[in-house]
């Protein structure tokens, strides 16, 4: 049977399904509500694979996946959307993996997002993360965040990704796009010349390595304010990996940099709905002087401690505590919740 890459691209669209899956030996898969669903189709070879998915490639991208056996891009098909792709080798046959991404930005209200994120994004300078694992609609997150203030101030937006996934186009501000690849060399060589463009705001689509946050940092610090993902579950959890990137030697002055830059971490996750659907659970660390504080005498671990005294008034919240109120209001499993918690045993006690 031959395949046709655009019509299974198609079917994400019509099943509204996030990813998919092609790996040799399996049907395609379809990732809806966090869950893989097979396709009914014939199951795939490495060849299959191949043949369908290098139609999609320019002839410098085939190189570069025949040489490094990973290649991560972009894709837009007209009629059928805007992809993520990574290709991939697995038990030396092809594989891949296409994630969706929405051409219509999503805004904050849209997402039900907390009305502290309007807060955050009116911030002349600082730090703002938004983390999580895989597939925890981080981009999406970050995107509408940068949406509102394309929709409300007059600002120079440059954004630095791996590649482009959400495509701004210019309201109120004026956007800079650039994907590591082709646009630049990398994270770290794009952040180099970046204060030199001018910008008001820079988004670092991952904060992977030591120079890139070393460079985001004194984005921050010098006045720019700055958004980054990594990958983390918590949001202190996200301050001790940035820390733990450099030597000894080093982490005093790290410290002190994200003490008095950081204005918020969000980390979140996507949970199962009751009934079908997705639902985000974040948790909000926002930076006061007693936060500034603890990050700076080293004592990151009683950050959650005050972020649960802090939820009264400042826009914090815990994991936990958003937990339970899907818990309580039956959008969410009791033993979902508990299985995707960080901390199952006090989330279980708590309801």
């Amino acid at each position: 049977m031959k395949f046709n890459i655009k019509k299974l691209l198609q079917s994400m669209v019509v099943h509204g399904s996030s990813d998919l899956h092609l790996i040799a030996t399996k049907e395609p898969l379809l990732k809806m509500s966090g869950r893989l669903k097979a396709i009914n189709m014939p199951k795939l070879t490495g060849d299959d694979i191949q043949e369908m998915c290098y139609g999609l490639l320019t002839e410098k991208q085939k190189k570069e996946f025949e040489a490094e056996n990973e290649l991560d891009f972009a894709i837009q098909l007209d009629g059928v959307g805007r992809f993520r792709a990574n290709y991939y080798r697995a038990m030396d046959n092809m594989a891949a993996a296409f994630r969706i991404i929405p051409l219509d930005i999503p805004s904050l209200d849209q997402l039900n997002a907390p009305a502290i994120y309007k807060k955050l994004v009116k911030r002349e300078k600082g730090l703002i993360l938004v983390t999580g694992p895989t597939g925890s609609g981080k981009s999406t997150t970050l995107a509408a965040m940068i949406n509102e203030i394309n929709e409300t101030e007059s600002k120079h937006i440059l954004t630095i990704e791996d590649p482009v996934e959400f495509v701004h186009k210019n309201k109120q501000s004026v956007f800079s796009q650039r994907s590591v690849g082709v646009d630049t060399k990398s994270f770290a060589h794009a952040l180099k010349y970046a204060l030199r463009q001018d910008p008001d705001i820079i988004l670092i689509g991952e904060m992977r390595d030591k120079t890139t946050i070393s460079a985001g940092l004194s984005a921050a610090e010098t006045g720019h304010l700055v958004f980054g993902t990594l990958h983390t579950n918590s949001a202190p959890g996200t301050i001790n990996r940035i820390i733990d990137v450099f030597g000894g030697d080093e982490q005093p002055q790290i410290r002190a940099m994200l003490a008095s830059s950081l204005v918020a971490v969000v980390s979140q996750m996507l949970l199962p709905k009751i009934g079908g659907g997705r639902v985000a659970t974040p948790e909000i660390l926002i930076t006061n002087h007693a936060i500034s504080n603890l990050i700076r005498e080293d004592k990151v671990h009683q950050i959650a401690s005050a972020m649960q005294l802090g939820q009264g008034n400042t826009g914090m919240q815990t994991q936990t505590q958003v937990m339970v109120d899907l818990v309580k209001r039956k959008v969410v499993e009791r033993d979902v919740a508990i299985q995707f918690s960080n901390k199952p045993d006090e989330l279980a006690r708590l309801i």
